[in-house]
C-alpha cells in the first residue's frame, strides 16, 4: 500500500448485521470499485485483492467486504441467495454514498463468479447509480431477468478454457443493450491461475473503470 493511501477496516451496518470490509482510497481517487465476491469466498480472496491492488495503482479506491456474516456463510442456501447478496450490495452502496470520504465518488462494481450476478442485478437498480460493471468468470446468467435494466458500461471477462461459463457470458452479452464488451483471456480456466492471466484481468478491469469512474 502507498504511504499516502487511506486504509480503513470498516463495519457496514446492513439488515441488522455488521459486514466487515476494507476501504482503501489512494490520493486523488475519483472513483470507487466495490467488489462482490463469489459464493464461498470473502474479502480475503487473493484474486480479488490482486485485482484491487492494480486498480489502486491506477488511481481508483476499492472496497472489499463480506456480503455475508460468518454464520450466514456456513449455510449453503444463503451463499447462493442472489437476491440477498444483491440487496446487501445495494445497501452497502447506499451506505457509501452517505459517508463523507466516499459520497462524491463515482462507483463501479467488480463481481466474480456468483458475485457477478449480484453486481449486474445491483447495477440494474436505479437507486444504486452504478457507473460501470466488470465481471470475472461470472455467472451472469443468474442476472438474466434484469439485463434489460442494466445501463452502466459492462465488461465480461472470461477464461478461454472455461467453456460453459464462456458460453453463458456470450449469451448474456448478446442480450445486454448497454455499452458492453466481452474479453476472452486465452488459455485461462475459471480461476485465471496461469502465469499472467490475473494480471490481464486486472488490466482489462482497470481500463474500463478508469474510463468511466472519472
Amino acid at each position: 500500500m502507498s504511504p499516502d493511501e487511506t486504509n480503513s477496516v470498516i463495519e457496514i451496518p446492513v439488515d441488522g448485521v455488521a459486514l466487515e470490509g476494507e476501504l482503501v482510497i489512494p490520493p486523488g481517487a475519483s472513483g470507487l470499485v466495490v467488489f462482490a465476491h463469489g459464493s464461498g469466498s470473502s474479502r480475503h480472496s487473493p484474486r480479488n485483492n490482486a485485482v484491487a491492488e492494480t486498480l489502486r495503482e491506477r488511481g481508483l479506491a476499492t472496497l472489499l467486504f463480506d456480503l455475508l456474516t460468518e454464520a450466514e456463510d456456513r449455510d449453503r442456501a444463503t451463499r447462493f441467495d442472489i437476491q440477498l447478496l444483491t440487496d446487501r450490495l445495494v445497501a452497502t452502496t447506499g451506505w457509501l454514498r452517505n459517508r463523507p470520504e466516499t459520497s462524491a465518488r463515482s462507483i463501479g462494481y467488480f463481481g466474480s463468479s456468483t458475485g457477478a450476478a449480484a453486481a449486474l442485478r445491483g447495477a440494474a437498480r436505479p437507486e444504486a447509480e452504478i457507473d460501470a460493471v466488470v465481471s470475472r468468470g461470472g455467472r451472469v446468467d443468474m442476472a438474466e431477468a434484469v439485463l434489460d435494466d442494466v445501463t452502466a458500461p459492462t465488461r465480461l471477462i472470461v477464461g478461454g478454457d472455461d467453456e460453459s461459463v464462456r458460453e453463458l457470458n456470450r449469451a448474456v452479452y448478446d442480450r445486454l443493450s448497454c455499452e458492453k464488451s466481452v474479453e476472452i483471456v486465452e488459455g485461462a480456466g475459471h480461476l485465471f491461475d496461469g502465469p499472467g492471466e490475473l494480471d490481464e484481468v486486472a488490466d482489462l478491469a482497470a481500463d474500463l473503470f478508469s474510463t468511466h469512474l472519472g
